[in-house]
């Protein structure tokens, strides 16, 4: 490879990490607004704040937080050359989002057993604005397990090696976004009932 050419690899990779970081960057900010207008809202007199976090919660915050250790072990093992260590350690976070996804869904179901429905007549501000804050950090992770789908296919096909690892790089820096913003939202709801 000549130098123009690693040149323009770098300049495209540093390109597509910018995009990616504005992207981020986007989604974040809807959050905070989000969790913003939800810290404004709790001072309406129909808000309720006796609204318990469902257990199955937590243990979501423990699989995507596992999940996210796992995608870092993996990348070390592809820049090591180690193959095998980073097939098992891809397949395990893709796992572990899937059980946070579960588990998600096993929370919302404590919601509506405990009479707190998103939309309806039994529905209130404070229920809606938890399902659609929950529901959209949901749509982002449904997109970063395609992302990380797309990660292990290329893993499969070897176009991961070490010193070839932007397209990992880029699903890694994706989803680790996705783990810490699930995690200051589980941070939020807890403190901000």
């Amino acid at each position: 490879m000549d130098l123009t050419q690693g040149s323009i690899e770098m300049k495209t990779a540093r390109a597509k990490k910018m995009m990616l970081w504005f992207g981020m960057i986007s989604v974040a900010m809807m959050f905070a607004g989000l969790t913003s207008a939800y810290v404004v809202s709790k001072s309406r007199p129909d808000w309720v704040s006796q609204i318990d976090i469902p257990i199955a919660f937590l243990y979501s915050t423990i699989a995507i937080v596992l999940s996210s250790i796992a995608f870092f072990v993996a990348k070390k093992a592809i820049q090591k050359g180690e193959r095998g260590k980073a097939t098992s350690f891809l397949l395990a976070t893709f796992v572990l989002g899937l059980v946070f996804v579960i588990l998600q869904f096993q929370g919302f179901s404590k919601f509506i057993e405990a009479g707190f429905y998103f939309t309806g007549s039994e529905s209130t501000i404070t229920t809606s604005f938890l399902y659609a804050i929950i529901f959209s950090h949901l749509v982002h992770l449904f997109g970063g397990l395609v992302v990380l789908l797309v990660v292990i296919y290329n893993h499969f096909k070897e176009k991961y090696k070490p010193g070839q690892t932007l397209g990992l790089e880029l699903g890694a820096m994706f989803w680790h976004f996705l783990d810490f913003l699930w995690v200051y939202l589980i941070l939020f709801f807890y403190f901000f009932r």
